[in-house]
């Protein structure tokens, strides 16, 4: 639009705007080439890639509840060398950023994979420390401050892409995991994955998903998301990503205004299949009615 500048300054690339889609709602990009325009977006998270792939979970995956989406995928993938030699290749040509969540078992894994993508296309890594870490009982590696520095810390070692952390909302302190993922050599930070839920079929009288528990999404969650959010961005000096249950372009503009220099559209890919083109849009007409010609001038500007 005429007079509003939605692009991004991000990690040394201009992005076209502020809103990107989602790891694990937007599959590799391709899906939603023929319903909108990607080179609007400020680009594309892969679904969560591995370094092995794996099939995912058994039972149930999906489950709606009010205002929110349960999910218990299992990070089901085609791995790491099967996503660049087949799914990059297309991501290349969507004429938007491409960002490749890397998951991992183990901080081997997390090394192979992120060495496997440093001679490739992939213009920034997004680590997934919300993976369980098989070594120590199944305890993610975003929980623990000390377990993120050192999955973060070993990645960096070998990782020449830029290096986005996604952290998970479950963590015993938030804003001391971001701090600690930062002087481990996060180049940016994004928040929040989804939130640890439950749910009972009462008519099996059972958990609904084989693994009891599953993680919640949509906009149920964005008020907590976005406090999140503001506390890291006071909290560290690095570019903040912020999403969770971003439905629309005020929804984002909140995010920004806490100091958020991007966005992650998820859970509303679902129920919206246009969703990021049209937050993208409903960011652009809000600015262009409040007189505000860049997202540099709001920035931060609730931070009190």
């Amino acid at each position: 639009m005429s007079g509003v500048d939605l692009r991004v300054s991000f990690l040394g690339k201009e992005l076209a705007g502020p809103v990107i889609g989602a790891s694990g709602t937007f599959g590799f990009g391709a899906e939603y080439a023929g319903m909108i325009d990607l080179r609007k977006l400020g680009g594309v998270s892969s679904k969560g890639i591995t370094l092995i792939p794996k099939y995912g979970n058994e039972g149930e995956r999906l489950l709606e509840t009010p205002s929110g989406l349960m999910n218990s995928i299992g990070l089901q993938n085609p791995g790491v060398e099967h996503f660049i030699q087949h799914e990059l290749p297309v991501m290349e040509r969507l004429g938007t950023s491409i960002w490749a969540n890397l998951g991992g078992g183990s901080i081997e894994d997390y090394e192979k994979g992120a060495e496997l993508l440093n001679d490739t296309a992939v213009d920034f890594v997004e680590l997934n420390i919300s993976c369980p870490n098989v070594k120590q009982g199944g305890i993610a590696y975003g929980i623990k401050a000390e377990s993120a520095k050192e999955v973060v810390s070993r990645v960096r070692s070998v990782c020449r892409k830029p290096l986005v952390v996604k952290l998970s909302p479950q963590a015993e302190d938030i804003c001391q995991m971001a701090v600690a993922c930062v002087e481990a050599g996060a180049d940016a930070l994004s928040l929040v994955n989804t939130f640890q839920a439950c749910a009972i079929d009462l008519e099996k009288r059972r958990p609904v998903f084989d693994n009891v528990f599953a993680g919640l999404s949509g906009p149920a969650i964005r008020p907590i998301a976005l406090r999140m959010v503001y506390q890291v961005c006071g909290a560290v000096n690095v570019p903040v990503v912020g999403l969770g249950g971003i439905l629309t372009g005020r929804d984002a503009l909140e995010f920004i205004m806490a100091g958020a220099t991007a966005v992650q559209v998820g859970t509303s890919n679902f129920m919206d299949p246009t969703a990021c083109e049209r937050i993208t849009d409903e960011i652009a007409d809000w600015m262009q009615k409040n007189g505000v010609n860049s997202l540099e001038e709001i920035r931060g500007c609730a931070r009190v």
